[in-house]
């Protein structure tokens, strides 16, 4: 497993509050039916980031424990907790081994939401069957793309980040490697039994402020790597993009894939 360092979120939390886009409530439904929610036990969003998702659930759960490595996004969550008068949160800066060796919880649900590549798989779920109840499991969420062709505009964000930041994915202190072994396949081989399912595709507006907010809010794309460059990066995007589109918005389908990792009672 590639150690991307501390330092991977570093600077992107509030452009990751501001403009990555938020789940949409089909996929909250489907959880909530799948895991017969009824406002008891407790759940745990493993790299909860600023708390988006685990703050959905707030009324389904006694209490809810996010944990992140990164602090910003650790102390934003804490904000929206505070903002939506949300008090049976717990938000807590580190992974699963650090929080294990402080807590004996045991939870009914796990989210991992856009953050099971970042992490040693197979040891996060051997360590997370010791914490969850018999019937309960883990929804592993992601984006995926079937057709996996970019749209004229999104080839076009693409050619411009590679210009400015280079054609390798830099990530924390050294390059993005991404997994060879998909989430399926370590699901399937681990204790968990294995659920796949996709959400409906539903369409995400997008204007040019918020792609290129979306982009700052990414591990690759974080501002730091610009240095000196960050105006010219923006004036070239926004350029290119205009040239596609003047009315600068643009629209994407979004499809979700839920892969349920579930502990069967025994």
């Amino acid at each position: 497993m590639v150690h991307y360092g501390k330092d991977l979120f570093k600077g992107t939390s509030l452009y990751y509050s501001r403009y990555r886009p938020i789940y949409p409530s089909s996929l909250v439904r489907f959880l909530i039916t799948r895991f017969n929610l009824d406002g008891s036990g407790q759940m745990l969003d493993l790299g909860s980031g600023d708390g988006r998702l685990a703050l959905r659930f707030s009324d389904w759960f006694e209490k809810i424990v996010g944990v992140d490595m990164e602090p910003e996004m650790i102390q934003l969550a804490q904000n929206l907790s505070k903002e939506y008068r949300v008090e049976n949160t717990e938000w807590f800066i580190g992974d699963i081994e650090k929080y294990k060796c402080q807590s004996n919880d045991e939870f009914r649900f796990v989210t991992i939401a856009k953050a099971f590549h970042w992490m040693d798989r197979q040891a996060v779920l051997d360590r997370l069957y010791e914490m969850i109840s018999n019937g309960g499991g883990i929804a592993i969420i992601d984006n995926f793309s079937p057709n996996g062709v970019l749209l004229p505009w999104q080839k076009k964000v693409k050619d411009v980040v590679n210009h400015w930041y280079g054609n390798e994915r830099r990530a924390g202190n050294t390059i993005y490697s991404h997994p060879e072994i998909t989430h399926q396949e370590i699901i399937a081989n681990s204790k968990f039994d294995l659920e796949v399912h996709q959400i409906l595709p539903y369409k995400q507006y997008w204007t040019i402020d918020s792609i290129i907010g979306n982009h700052y809010s990414t591990s690759f794309g974080s501002k730091r790597f610009l240095g000196e460059n960050v105006n010219m990066f923006e004036e070239h995007l926004k350029e290119e993009l205009l040239a596609i589109n003047p009315t600068g918005v643009f629209t994407e389908e979004m499809n979700i894939s839920i892969k349920l990792a579930l502990k069967n009672r025994q």
